[in-house]
């Protein structure tokens, strides 16, 4: 007899509660809809909630249960009331997927304080205390998977975009320092780091055939990336496959950290 797998891997979501921020286009809205896909209830963190109307009826096509939340990363005040009606509506929060983050890119020295000040305010600060707020619920649950949308950003350097890096940087740090502080809760925390991937808000940019030469030209595989090129390493590292997986910045990036 030679080596037996024990168990089929476990890829499913099926009985958890998943929270999305920043939920309401592009990855986040993907990520939302892949967990849902995966079996997961969800939990919407949205800005506008009437302007996800669509997805939240999506979400409830597929059978799932779904709560939006008004979650604004500006109003920090705000934040762990947003958590704890999330934890109100399921009595449990077994997923965060951290999305919300802002890019106002410019050269170093032309950066203006008030963009320095938004970036580390939404990138880092808004996401530690939702991470915060939270944990605090996984550690009483004593169980929880938490992954943070980083970006190759936060271990490449992109001319133009010192500040989005600098905070990627310090996300892809804290998950490692939460990864190792939380993991005696049962708690794993990890972080998905995309290259440009196909978006409404990086369109605009790509359709530039200069840019969009320059930026495949980095990337091995040739390819500028889809929504569902990420949202497969959220379900992953969400999913009871991954349940040894704790600190690892997954790199969704075609190669160019390789390259």
């Amino acid at each position: 007899m030679g080596n037996e797998l024990k168990h089929a891997p476990d890829f499913s979501l099926a009985g958890k509660v998943t929270f999305v921020t920043g939920a309401s286009r592009g990855i986040g809205r993907a990520c939302a809809l892949a967990c849902a896909a995966a079996g997961s209830d969800i939990v919407l963190g949205l800005r506008d909630i009437e302007a996800a109307s669509a997805l939240i009826a999506e979400i409830g096509e597929m059978g799932r249960k779904v709560v939006p939340v008004r979650l604004d990363l500006f109003r920090r005040a705000e934040i762990a009331q947003t958590v704890a009606e999330a934890v109100a509506a399921f009595g449990r929060i077994d997923v965060l997927v951290n999305n919300v983050g802002i890019a106002p890119g410019n050269l170093a020295e032309d950066v203006v304080e008030a963009d320095l000040d938004a970036t580390v305010d939404v990138n880092i600060k808004g996401t530690f205390l939702v991470t915060q707020a939270v944990g605090r619920q996984m550690i009483n649950q004593k169980s929880g998977r938490i992954i943070s949308i980083s970006s190759q950003a936060g271990t490449n350097a992109l001319r133009g975009e010192a500040v989005y890096c600098m905070s990627k940087a310090a996300i892809n740090h804290l998950s490692r320092c939460l990864a190792a502080e939380w993991a005696r809760h049962g708690i794993t925390v990890n972080t998905v780091a995309p290259t440009f991937i196909w978006t409404d808000g990086t369109k605009p940019a790509l359709a530039d055939k200069t840019f969009y030469e320059h930026t495949v030209g980095h990337i091995p595989l040739g390819r500028i990336g889809d929504t569902d090129d990420v949202v497969g390493a959220v379900v992953f590292l969400a999913s009871p496959a991954a349940s040894l997986i704790t600190g690892l910045n997954l790199l969704v990036d075609g190669g160019w950290s390789v390259a």
